[in-house]
This record gives C-alpha cells, structure tokens and sequence, in this order.
C-alpha cells in the first residue's frame, strides 16, 4: 500500500513509503478488536470498591431480645443487613478487572485496527518533524495544514522526543504516542492516524508485535 509523505505545508513531497499488506492490507477480525479494546478498558479500572459486611460495622454484638415469646420475629444484633446501618450483604470488594489475551490476540487486533484505518483512508504520513522548543501552537499549524485539526488524532512518533511529546500533549484532540506504546484502543479510538516518515518504515521493518 502506497501512501504519499506530504510535508508540514500540506503539499506532496514527491515521495511516498510502502506500508506492508501483512499490517495494514488485511481483513480485519473485529472480534479480537473488541476482546482487546475490552481488556485495555477493563485494566484501567481501580477496582477500589469496597462495602462494610456485618462484621465490619459499627454496633453492639448484643442479640436485640430472646428468641422466644415476643410475638415478634428473631433477631440478632444490631449489625444485621436488614437494619439501617448494618452490613451489607454480597457487596464489591477490591478486586482487578484486567484478563489475560494471548499475545497472538493482541498482535492481530493492531493488525486488524490498522487495517480498518487504511481501509477508511484515515493515514497520513507527513515527513519528520523537528522542533527545537516544545510549541503547541505550532503543531497545531502542522495539523491544520494538514486538514486534521479538527479530528481525533492518534499521532505516532517513532521514539520519544520531549519538543513533540510536549507539544501533542496540549491540544484537546491530539494525543502523542510512541510506536513501542501503540495499542489497539488509542487506534480504534482515533478518527485519523497521523505518522511521521520515520514511523512509517518502523512498520515494514518491526512490524506491530505486543
């Protein structure tokens, strides 16, 4: 697959990288997408929640009255789940929500992602980007040059670079990432992908394994 390197104008330079058929040429399994986005949704949750049971109550252990000849019903303290205040019963405890994938899974849901994004012309390769200060308003002239500003937008970057990585890190609909660091959801979640030259020849030459 053939895709044009425009430069930080918006203009075509003349050249354009091969972005693998293995990686972006597929078809797309959505179900594996859908158990990825799931675990990476599901291991961002704490899971910190916690209720008193009726041990962990305060209150007297003291049975309220005798068992028999009251006319009423049996009882026990006051801590009882039926009574305000008391426990409660089968309520959450702390626990982790995250689930085990096969790394095989989750190469193929980045292979899959990509492939829809290609599929839905949603890549844009610009040429590298140097910037000797951190300066978001000067990506954000990049991303309106190049006609994504007003997109979500995943932006790749090959290896960090503090300048890019501050710059991104400030615009509402941008978010900056490594290519060690892509994952399946930062892909579904983004309208465009936008990466730099050097990013793109790391998907032919690494490939997207987890």
């Amino acid at each position: 697959m053939q895709v044009d390197v425009l430069s930080i104008k918006g203009a075509k330079t003349g050249r354009s990288v091969d972005l693998a058929d293995d990686i972006f040429g597929t078809e797309p399994n959505n179900h594996v997408v859908y158990l990825a986005v799931k675990q990476y949704l599901a291991a961002q949750r704490q899971g910190t929640h916690k209720v008193k049971t009726r041990l962990e109550v305060k209150g007297s252990s003291k049975k309220l009255h005798r068992q028999k000849g009251t006319g009423g019903s049996r009882k026990g303290n006051i801590r009882n789940p039926l009574f305000k205040g008391g426990g409660t019963i089968f309520g959450p405890k702390p626990r982790d929500y995250d689930f085990k994938l096969n790394r095989k899974v989750k190469d193929l849901a980045k292979i899959s992602a990509l492939s829809h994004k290609a599929k839905e012309s949603a890549i844009v390769v610009v040429e590298d980007i140097n910037l000797d200060t951190p300066k978001t308003k000067q990506f954000v002239e990049i991303m309106t040059s190049l006609k994504i500003d007003s997109k979500k937008t995943l932006v790749i970057l090959p290896e960090y670079n503090e300048n890019l990585q501050k710059s991104v890190r400030n615009i509402p609909n941008a978010l900056g990432v490594q290519f060690a660091d892509i994952n399946t959801y930062d892909i579904v979640n983004a309208d465009v992908l936008l990466f730099t030259e050097s990013t793109a020849r790391l998907f032919s030459e690494e490939g997207v394994e987890a």
